[in-house]
């Protein structure tokens, strides 16, 4: 098997400014193109422009780099961190082809290369390139193996004309997941939605290099199949299943598993149970993710992840208003005073799945965890993990939200595994760890 060749969805909007750093040319087409350039939208599709030449083209544009070794492109003012407390906007840089696509009347622009460049930038844009080369490689594997079992599953609902659902509302509840549906014209995006992925901006060292190379065609499978392999900041000392975040799906190889050889003592494991959560979440359990060492979190945080440093416990205050305030601009319902938050089903890792919202004009129920994230924060909520106490204040009260991780929980902890890494254990300790009964195969 070759090397396969993915399309990374980077940037979107109605204009979108570039530069070419060397030659690229247009496939079928001797055109040739360097220097600043733009793409945006028309009336009959898209129109290019390089200098003082202008194309426009019903269905799109593909910019080949004459030598693909040194030839790159840098797109300009790309959002990163979309939703997110640390969002904004940087030039990036890129290697490979550039194609600019509509899709449901926005203009995409698109990064086609190899799987294996784009694992190079992955490693080095999902953490620090500095961390340990045990973590290096376990994260290229899991990176590999999740992109390959995404594009299989695309192919999959493409073949069968399959209808894929995530939203299933009532009158009194909402649920929710958030996947790669929205993902048509390519592969993967460039976000966090996805796999946090900057092109060449983020510069690889020899050991990232290394990492990737000495496991190229590495993936964790399960039953002959490739793994769904998710990962996450910090699990908050126990991992989630994978269908209490996504699908109703199981897969064996994401289960809940302590992050630690042993369970911590004095604690009930048991943490869909809502006195076991509470005990859990308000406690220290020792965890392999249970860390404050700055040079085990330098390695696996960059500098914009450093902003945030209560990861593995945290606390989060509203006051009534406020939080009544949050929860319609996130939603758009009109809930009226909120005056309760209430914990209705908890997953194996004590995150909420389900939470009641009673207000004075609505009550209604949502999950999954990501909607109830969005819905308890400007951006992200940490994680779903958490309990709500009421404090009463003279005009009402306060919501104090006592929290666990940070992200989903399912699969391999970044934060638990750079921590494995710094204590001596290899990647395919790492890997076994985190993904029970799953192998290490090579594919290509």
């Amino acid at each position: 098997m070759e090397t396969p060749l993915i399309k990374v969805g980077v940037m979107a909007g109605e204009e979108i400014f570039f530069t070419i750093e060397g030659n690229y040319h247009l496939e079928h087409s001797p055109y040739n193109f360097t220097g600043e350039c733009s793409a945006r939208k028309s009336e009959m599709g898209i129109i290019l422009q390089c200098g003082s030449e202008k194309w426009e083209d019903t269905e799109g544009f593909k910019l080949i780099p004459s030598n693909p070794e040194t030839g790159k492109f840098i797109l300009h003012d790309v959002t990163i961190g979309i939703n997110f407390h640390w969002e904004r906007k940087e030039d990036q840089v890129f290697k490979g082809s550039l194609f600019f696509l509509l899709e449901s009347g926005n203009l995409h622009a698109i990064n086609a290369l190899s799987v294996e460049d784009y694992l190079m930038s992955v490693i080095s844009s999902e953490m620090s390139a500095t961390s340990s080369m045990a973590l290096l490689k376990a994260h290229a594997v899991i990176s590999r193996s999740w992109l390959l079992a995404q594009i299989q599953k695309n192919q999959s609902l493409q073949t069968e004309h399959q209808t894929y659902h995530t939203t299933f509302r009532t009158d009194d509840e909402l649920i929710r997941w958030y996947d790669r549906e929205d993902h048509t014209c390519f592969d993967v995006c460039a976000d966090d939605h996805c796999q946090r992925y900057q092109g060449i901006t983020r510069a690889t060292t020899p050991v990232v290099e290394r990492a990737v190379r000495e496991t190229s065609g590495e993936i964790l499978a399960f039953n002959g199949l490739i793994c769904d392999a998710r990962f996450s900041k910090c699990c908050g000392g126990v991992t989630e299943v994978f269908e209490n975040v996504w699908e109703p799906v199981n897969h064996p190889y994401l289960q809940k598993m302590v992050d630690n050889y042993l369970n911590p003592e004095g604690f009930s494991l048991d943490l869909h149970h809502e006195d076991s959560a509470r005990q859990w979440i308000l406690g220290n359990p020792e965890a392999f993710c249970n860390s404050s060492d700055k040079n085990v979190l330098g390695q696996v945080l960059n500098d914009y992840d450093q902003e945030t440093n209560d990861f593995y416990r945290w606390k989060v205050v509203y006051s009534q208003q406020e939080l009544t305030e949050l929860v319609k601009n996130r939603t758009g319902i009109d809930f009226g005073m909120v005056i309760n938050l209430v914990p209705v089903e908890r997953g194996v890792s004590g995150r909420l799945m389900k939470l009641k919202i009673i207000g004075t004009n609505k009550t209604m129920t949502i999950g999954k965890e990501l909607e109830i994230r969005k819905t308890l924060s400007k951006t992200h909520l940490y994680s779903s993990a958490f309990i709500v106490e009421k404090q009463a204040v003279e005009d009402g009260c306060n919501f104090i939200l006592y929290g666990a991780g940070w992200g989903h929980g399912v699969g391999l902890c970044q934060i638990g595994a750079a921590v494995m890494g710094d204590k001596g254990y290899g990647y395919d300790e790492i890997l076994y760890h985190y993904f029970r009964g799953a192998k290490l195969e090579r594919r290509y």
